[in-house]
């Protein structure tokens, strides 16, 4: 197993590391341009929908609501839940997710009569407490949708987060989503399109490289990694 050398505070200087894993890896794997969508409700549905599963997944789900012109919150929200579910099927989980993602589409209806300019003119802040009360959405997931669907400085925290930086020896697996959030938010520029990019890079070296059993001859952060053995 991996064994973390470091351990970090609040007032720990993570400011230079930080910036360089992502020089690191934008160096190793060049611009991801995250999120792929058309539209801001596309991001939104596309974030209830890749929870626990593949983009590529959802990419196929996606492409079943397009083609059926039912990528937008009315649509959604007029259509049957087994038509629904059988769009969304190829996400996995399609039953819960097609409760979440109507839940979704019924709070743009009405908190914003689903008007996204709305929605967008609302502070970051507020707008991260409303989303977290749907059903369904998560910190992350909220933050996915502030993020790209919104182009809020909202550093995105995920599992591959979580992985990357134990093994790389700045966090504990069980810390919480908010500390992991405020080490970035601390130490690096409040810049949405750098967030967008580290957090794009950070899923690409988590499935190509950082695993769960990790390829660690291909890794560009190898030579930075405190870790003890497998």
């Amino acid at each position: 197993m991996y064994v973390c050398r470091k351990s970090w505070t609040r007032d720990t200087d993570f400011s230079l590391p930080i910036l360089e894993i992502y020089k690191g890896l934008l160096e190793h794997y060049g611009p991801q341009r995250w999120w792929p969508a058309d539209s801001p409700f596309e991001v939104m549905a596309g974030a209830v929908l890749v929870q626990s599963t593949s983009w590529r997944n959802v990419e196929h789900a996606i492409a079943n609501l397009k083609a059926s012109d039912s990528l937008s919150p009315d649509a959604i929200r007029d259509m049957g839940p087994e038509t629904l579910e059988q769009l969304i099927r190829p996400s996995g989980f399609y039953r819960v997710k097609a409760r979440r993602l109507r839940s979704l589409c019924e709070y743009l209806s009405e908190r914003y009569a689903d008007s996204i300019e709305a929605m967008n003119e609302r502070p970051a802040g507020v707008l991260r407490r409303e989303l977290l009360t749907v059903h369904g959405i998560g910190e992350e997931t909220a933050d996915d949708i502030l993020l790209y669907a919104f182009n809020r400085p909202i550093f995105v925290v995920d599992a591959f987060t979580r992985r990357i930086f134990h093994r790389m020896g700045w966090c504990q697996l069980n810390s919480s989503y908010e500390d992991l959030q405020r080490v970035f938010h601390d130490h690096l520029p409040k810049d949405a399109a750098l967030y967008n990019e580290y957090h794009a890079l950070i899923v690409r070296h988590g499935n190509s490289t950082c695993r769960k059993m990790p390829n660690c001859d291909n890794c560009p952060l190898l030579s930075d990694c405190p870790r003890v053995g497998l």
